[in-house]
């Protein structure tokens, strides 16, 4: 969300503050995940107190989230360079700005929300969400009933500058937050993946929508719905002691395997394709080593693909970049920040929507608000 929105929040004179004041502590760092020796999990269990969440077939979604969360960070905290906060260590009600507020507060490094999901039909599945302006129409209402909360919240009309049950009420994403969405994606990934593959749950896959819960976050962010407490068979196995051990052993794992990830991410290999590059502004060459450049992301994945137009809807010259076991495929280069926001609206029309900049400076990865102050 552009700054100008977060002015419309009346809660967050501080969010707002902090964010400020981020932008130019970013700016003296090195904003990178490989340098710090202990990162920051802020596990959020949804609901609590007087909102119980779905209670599909008589369970109560508060206290299997509450119980799952408890037991990921049981385990995570084990690891020596990982400190873990929680939202709620109990069956109390949290406000949903309260809850972003503690991770952004306590500048943490990633925000896993948890959550158990249900239908009118008899669905089943994990799946796992990041935030997105908005998904499909099954998407949109996962979305709508988890921010429905925010309407048991005292002065919440004054807290919030939209009706949460509207399908219109979709603010867009933060620099901040579109900076994080490629790590959200990622830590969303190996999580879903451990879920489908070690615990044999049906895969409903990574998506974006807009939780209001990841909106309120200035960090990586994910959302977990362990399944459909409204599914008899799947409902009774998240209420199980074994079921949310297993669970909360798969989400550990994952979380553990992404930080370790994060401590090695550096590029493994880049190939470029011998088509002509878009029109790139080159520096003078006295300045050349002191200026970031800009690309736009398109595309994060396993799968290795050739970077030919016909893969990626007409786009030329898109670079592959290695990092870790993931793909990340590149479009244009440029050290003009004006030139790369004109490129990404066109990436944008041709329906790489979640597309977004990135920078680098000496071949390293950095923040964009870093990047602008080589400018």
């Amino acid at each position: 969300m552009p700054i100008v929105e977060l002015l419309k929040y009346n809660h967050k004179t501080k969010l707002f503050a902090f964010f400020v004041c981020s932008l130019f502590l970013l700016g003296s760092s090195q904003f990178s995940f490989a340098q710090k020796k202990t990162y920051t999990i802020v596990l959020d269990a949804g609901h609590g107190g007087n909102d119980p969440g779905n209670i599909g077939n008589g369970y109560r979604e508060k206290n299997i989230a509450l119980k799952v969360a408890l037991e990921v960070g049981k385990i995570i905290e084990k690891q020596k360079d990982i400190k873990v906060v929680f939202t709620r260590k109990t069956d109390v009600f949290i406000e949903l700005w309260k809850r972003g507020d503690i991770a952004n507060n306590i500048k943490a490094d990633l925000f896993i929300s948890i959550h158990c999901d249900s239908h009118t039909s008899n669905a089943y599945g994990a799946g796992t969400f990041v935030l997105g302006a908005r998904g499909n129409k099954a998407n949109l209402e996962i979305s709508k009933r988890e921010n429905s909360v925010i309407l048991l919240e005292k002065d919440y009309k004054q807290n919030y500058s939209y009706n949460p049950n509207s399908p219109e009420s979709v603010i867009g994403l933060s620099l901040l937050q579109e900076e994080n969405l490629d790590q959200s994606l990622q830590l969303a990934s190996v999580i879903q993946n451990n879920l489908v593959s070690k615990l044999k749950r049906f895969n409903r896959y990574v998506k974006m929508d807009n939780f209001q819960v990841l909106r309120e976050t200035i960090m990586p962010s994910v959302l977990i719905e362990l399944g459909f407490l409204t599914n008899k068979k799947e409902g009774r196995y998240l209420n199980s002691r074994n079921g949310q051990l297993a669970m909360a052993k798969n989400i550990a794992s994952s979380i553990i395997t992404f930080v370790n990830q994060l401590k090695i991410n550096t590029v493994d290999e880049v190939l470029v394709s011998d088509i002509k590059k878009p029109i790139v502004t080159k520096p003078k060459k006295e300045v050349k080593k002191a200026l970031a450049e800009y690309k736009i992301q398109i595309a994060s994945s396993r799968k290795k693909m050739a970077t030919k137009s016909y893969n990626f809807k007409g786009l030329k010259n898109v670079e592959r970049v290695k990092v870790g076991r993931y793909y990340k495929y590149y479009y244009g280069k440029t050290v003009n920040y004006k030139n790369i926001k004109s490129l990404l609206k066109r990436v944008k029309k041709k329906g790489y929507r979640s597309a977004f900049i990135a920078a680098f400076k000496n071949g390293k990865k950095i923040s964009v608000k870093q990047a602008l102050k080589t400018q």
